[in-house]
């Protein structure tokens, strides 16, 4: 009897998953309006809008932006890139589109190292969306201060990675018209583009 023909269960997993640059591009758009909501909802301006409900609702958005990022940051470490640069770009903008990918990617888990720096050198035991510890309590006040700046200027610097990030491929679209931003987009967007 042949066994090599039976499909395996990793191969019944595999069938009924996403392809890859599917749940990519819903990682992607996933991350995007939580990238605004926490450029922009800091944790005392969350406070002063509303209290303790609404920071457990950030706590919450920022468990999934943690959990999003290191699966990114897996499965680029298992796979390499998804996206290739095109063939339309000149070299310096491959180079730029592999620096550009690579950083966003490890800026993320840099952000998600980061929190948990937080939590661990914090006086209490921080937990993510309320009910997740991030880290034992250390209380080690200087060390919290110094992560928590490295955490806020680390994720401005995403950010605004990540727009530089989204300026090139808008660019790649419209001027070398290589359809950058259709390969990214949900199908159902694409007659826009």
């Amino acid at each position: 009897m042949d066994h090599s023909k039976q499909p395996t269960v990793r191969d019944a997993l595999t069938a009924r998953l996403p392809h890859r640059r599917t749940a990519l591009k819903w990682l992607h758009w996933s991350l995007v309006p939580l990238m605004v909501w926490f450029t922009f909802m800091t944790p005392e301006i969350v406070l002063r809008l509303g209290g303790q409900t609404l920071f457990q609702v950030h706590s919450v958005l920022g468990l999934i932006f943690v959990t999003l990022a290191l699966l990114w940051t897996a499965d680029y470490l298992r796979r390499g890139l998804a996206g290739r640069p095109g063939p339309k770009l000149p070299p310096w903008g491959r180079r730029l589109h592999r620096a550009l990918h690579v950083t966003l990617i490890w800026g993320l888990f840099g952000v998600a190292l980061t929190g948990f720096l937080l939590g661990l050198t914090s006086a209490t035991v921080l937990k993510a969306g309320g009910v997740l510890p991030i880290a034992p309590a250390l209380n080690l006040p200087k060390a919290n201060e110094i992560a928590g700046l490295v955490h806020t200027i680390e994720f401005y610097l995403l950010a605004a990675i990540a727009l530089v990030h989204a300026g090139f491929h808008i660019w790649r679209h419209f001027r070398l018209k290589d359809n950058a931003l259709r390969i990214m987009v949900p199908r159902a967007l694409h007659r826009y583009l």
